[in-house]
């Protein structure tokens, strides 16, 4: 995998160099809606190409599942799960919390590789499938934390769609007691890489997609930490749900998500 991450790692940093040029300077016509509260940029566009440009010329066999332009299928089996900037109404709005996220997800359905970058801060979290994970070439570990007066915890708070509001809030109010405090970054991939790294103990988050988690699942999982769905499941891509965190922080929150929300949400 060392060349399938080499090649990850080549796309994520040129497109997040594509992203720092328009960074603070985005007119207001290259933003567009895409659909009620989701908004896609000039700049999303630009990055993804670039990503699968790179890509495609070193595993031109290789599929993509990319946030912008959707699913192609490959010959080799293998797909690239892509967000090209994870955090877009962020960026939009200048706000200094994006980054790019690339997975690899091998013929076997089993995630292989994994890059989030973090182009402001030039953070570069790596992961490879069975050797570990890193923050720029450094080994990462999820935290050791365990009492809740000491626990910071991150999610995604509901904003499209709101069926499944009240189970959310409730939820939250449960962790915000079991812990010293939340956090709501607005990129999932920060949210796991942070909590792969032991900044964040724990992150959930209910009704996200492939491209928002992909590459952050492997990571926390190399990390040492553990990653279901809201069901419990190890296989995330059933439900778009995330549950992450150590081995005492991911319990706790599973519990309060079995507590909070009923089963046909779980399911």
């Amino acid at each position: 995998m060392q060349q399938e991450l080499q090649i990850a790692v080549e796309a994520a940093q040129r497109a997040g160099k594509i992203i720092l040029r328009k960074f603070g300077e985005l007119s207001k016509s290259a933003i567009h809606p895409k659909e009620y509260k989701d908004f896609v940029t000039d700049i999303d566009h630009e990055s993804e190409s670039a990503i699968m440009d790179i890509i495609s010329r070193a595993f031109p066999r290789d599929g993509f599942l990319c946030e912008e332009s959707g699913d192609r299928e490959g010959a080799s089996g293998r797909r690239w799960i892509i967000d090209p900037l994870d955090g877009t109404l962020n960026f939009i709005h200048s706000f200094p919390v994006f980054s790019v996220s690339i997975a690899l997800e091998g013929a076997d359905g089993e995630l292989a590789a994994a890059v989030i970058y973090q182009p402001l801060q030039e953070e570069l979290f790596t992961a490879t499938r069975g050797e570990g994970a890193k923050l720029n070439g450094a080994s990462i570990s999820v935290s050791d934390r365990h009492d809740p007066q000491h626990l910071l915890i991150a999610t995604g708070i509901p904003f499209k769609e709101y069926h499944y509001l009240d189970e959310y809030v409730a939820m939250l109010k449960d962790v915000a007691r079991d812990s010293a405090g939340i956090r709501r970054a607005g990129s999932a991939a920060i949210d796991l890489a942070y909590t792969a790294c032991g900044r964040f103990d724990g992150f959930f988050e209910y009704k996200i997609f492939p491209w928002d988690y992909a590459a952050g699942v492997l990571l926390v999982r190399e990390a040492g930490g553990i990653v279901t769905g809201f069901d419990g499941a190890h296989d995330v891509f059933r439900h778009h749900s995330i549950i992450a965190g150590n081995p005492v922080t991911h319990p706790m929150l599973r519990e309060k998500a079995k507590k909070h929300f009923t089963q046909n949400l779980l399911s």
